[in-house]
């Protein structure tokens, strides 16, 4: 052993091993050292936050304070003489919760908003990612035909959307029926037949989100992945489902939260295309049942419950979803 370090005693068919010794110094300044290092640590932890403190005050003035006085409003009873300053707000409690829920129309509308929800989020999925794989499978020419195409549908207002589609199935002048041979048949009298139209719309409009998410995401997988696949013998539905599918599983889980949140909460297309909610309130939906309580009847204090609800529901249904794809053992 010399003043520069020390040689430990090998051990039978290892390699020697050498570890320098501290000088009194150096192991002094150890301790000083660490807690410098952990000194750093906890300022670095502070970093990420500073640079989302801007966003994070935009995200509060846009959304908290709302949010905040949405759910204020739904504890008093406020309607139009409120509104003007005639009367004053008066406190209700739970008085408009008790309300809403004991009216069946809000359990119809509800449970009507959940089947059309979930049948927009499948098609909506289902179309997308079909596409985004058809896209790796065609040449750039039809590829950016097809992405221009997309954008296109993806930047159309909902509103100039909805009257196209109304307009391609009008009764009177509509193609569609013409070349369907339907005669003067109205898809927007039927119950059903209104929902199907409604929800082809918003397919029309959503699917280019999952399509160039899951496109970029199956860009960013191997080839020789899928091409180990494909010597296997493996067919294109198999390569999906038991290769790409579970590559994509954390893509897939936020355009699925996405769609989730988007076709629960649909407005426009259903007030512009049933002419707000359908012969008789038949295709009525949350965001549209809530309008008609606080604007056509004047009662805030509902409608604000009825948005209460509705944000409730979302972020259950996330919670719940994250908490099962998390017992799965997913990275999210």
């Amino acid at each position: 052993m010399n003043d520069r370090g020390s040689v430990k005693t090998p051990v039978a068919g290892a390699a020697p091993t050498v570890r320098a010794a501290r000088s009194p110094r150096e192991a002094a300044d150890a301790p000083g050292r660490r807690t410098a290092r952990a000194a750093a640590r906890r300022t670095g932890g502070w970093t990420p936050w500073l640079y989302l403190a801007p966003a994070l005050v935009v995200l509060g003035g846009l959304l908290v304070y709302p949010i905040y006085q949405l759910g204020l409003i739904s504890f008093f009873q406020y309607t139009q003489a409120q509104v003007s300053g005639g009367e004053p707000a008066t406190f209700e409690g739970f008085g408009n919760y008790a309300e809403l829920f004991g009216d069946p129309q809000f359990w119809q509308v509800l449970l009507a908003t959940v089947l059309f929800a979930a049948a927009c989020v499948v098609s909506t999925l289902a179309v997308g990612c079909a596409l985004a794989v058809l896209l790796t499978r065609v040449r750039a020419l039809p590829r950016l035909a097809l992405m221009l195409a997309a954008l296109g549908a993806w930047a159309t207002p909902a509103v100039t959307g909805s009257t196209v589609w109304l307009f391609l199935f009008d009764p009177d002048f509509g193609p569609v029926n013409r070349m369907l041979g339907l005669g003067d048949h109205s898809w927007t009298y039927g119950r059903l037949s209104a929902f199907f139209l409604v929800l082809l719309e918003v397919v029309w409009c959503s699917f280019p989100f999952v399509m160039v998410t899951v496109y970029a995401g199956i860009r960013a997988v191997p080839g020789e992945v899928l091409e180990a696949a494909s010597l296997d013998g493996a067919s294109q539905w198999r390569i999906w489902r038991s290769v790409l599918a579970p590559m994509l599983r954390p893509i897939l889980v936020v355009v699925t939260i996405q769609s989730v949140i988007w076709d629960f909460k649909v407005f426009t297309q259903i007030y512009v295309m049933t002419n707000g909610g359908g012969i008789a309130g038949q295709n009525l939906v949350l965001n549209v049942y809530a309008y008609q309580q606080a604007f056509a009847s004047s009662q805030y204090g509902l409608g604000s419950a009825i948005g209460i609800v509705t944000l409730v529901i979302l972020l259950a249904v996330t919670l719940v979803y994250l908490r099962l794809l998390r017992r799965q053992g997913e990275e999210l």
